[in-house]
């Protein structure tokens, strides 16, 4: 039972908005992270690539500018015990782990005092994770951007999982991009959403202005589920914006590395002077030079709905009354008529 935007795993959380911002790679900065928790939502950073040392810079960095809760995000494909270990002695109040088996980790999360999240992309993995001791499972769209796990739309996934796992929470993620998205996930049975394409588009989020100016730009029809950018990051799907590289891959016949068109052209450079590589698995960054629009530009279907760049508490902010008027409106809009048989 919703009251205001209040669910049971927001208060479970420590949450006063049932938002919780994507671990959105590298643009996730502890700034964001502690922008979005201080406005009442749970703000994640992505620590998979930082090694343990960085992990915890970037957790003490976050408790410097929020006292409220906040998580963190590890990639079950790669290494990850020595990071998990850092943040778990570091007390992170969540840990959420995707693209993985999560039985390894679990019962470590949960001696370790954490909340453990997973995100899956289909019933089958919702239920194996709940096997595990899953605390929460987070239902991944295909529409959503980023490394996307299934091939389900979110309006289906999300009650069909549901379903399958209640009374495990449930949040929704992908194709959510204002209130109304909130408001429908919300209807379908989840406690609340995960949100990344639209936290790109904040002033805390470590975006380029060009990667930001393509994503206010751009519409649903823009984006293509691919394979193209798979530089450290092979075998994973992905929803990006078409671009330039992605354009020249699939006019090539989308081969693999080494005969994709112009491997191995190095399209960027960043602030120190390090090099990177045309299908290589990351967004441009704050003060990297070169030819930043070839590269993996993430992206949801939901960018549609992107319309400007603003600060992340703002967006929470914004998001919680939208949603409590979306709320509002459905009830107006299914009142009985008058003089129609009461129930």
């Amino acid at each position: 039972m919703i009251v205001g935007l209040r669910t049971a795993l927001g208060d479970r959380l420590g949450i006063t908005a049932p938002v919780v911002q994507a671990p959105v790679g590298s643009a996730a900065a502890p700034e964001l992270a502690a922008a979005v928790s201080e406005a009442g939502g749970l703000g994640m950073l992505a620590v998979t690539w930082q090694g343990p040392d960085r992990a915890r810079d970037s957790i003490r960095e976050v408790r410097r500018r929020t006292s409220r809760p906040f998580g963190v995000n590890l990639i079950l494909d790669f290494p990850v015990q020595d990071t998990l270990a850092v943040c778990l002695d570091e007390a992170v109040p969540v840990v959420s782990t995707f693209w993985g088996d999560p039985a390894p980790v679990s019962q470590l999360i949960r001696d370790g005092g954490a909340l453990h999240m997973h995100t899956v992309g289909s019933v089958r993995e919702a239920q194996h994770s709940v096997d595990c001791d899953v605390d929460v499972i987070v239902a991944q769209g295909w529409e959503g951007g980023g490394h996307v796990r299934g091939t389900t739309t979110t309006m289906v996934l999300v009650p069909a999982v549901v379903d399958a796992v209640s009374p495990i929470p449930v949040m929704a993620a992908g194709g959510i991009s204002d209130g109304r998205g909130v408001a429908a996930a919300l209807a379908l049975g989840a406690q609340g959403v995960w949100l990344g394409t639209r936290f790109l588009a904040t002033i805390e989020a470590r975006t380029h202005q060009l990667y930001r100016n393509r994503l206010v730009a751009s519409g649903a029809e823009d984006t293509v589920h691919t394979r193209c950018f798979d530089g450290g990051w092979p075998d994973a799907p992905h929803r990006v914006l078409r671009n330039t590289t992605v354009h020249r891959w699939e006019s090539a016949g989308s081969p693999p590395s080494p005969g994709r068109p112009g491997d191995g052209d190095i399209v960027a450079v960043d602030d120190e002077g390090q090099p990177h590589h045309r299908y290589e698995d990351l967004i441009p960054l704050p003060g990297m030079t070169g030819d930043l629009a070839d590269m993996a530009l993430y992206a949801g279907q939901s960018v549609e709905l992107v319309r400007d760049v603003r600060p992340a508490g703002q967006l929470i902010r914004d998001l919680t009354t939208q949603t409590i008027d979306a709320i509002e409106q459905m009830r107006r809009m299914t009142r009985p008529a008058h003089g129609s048989p009461q129930p």
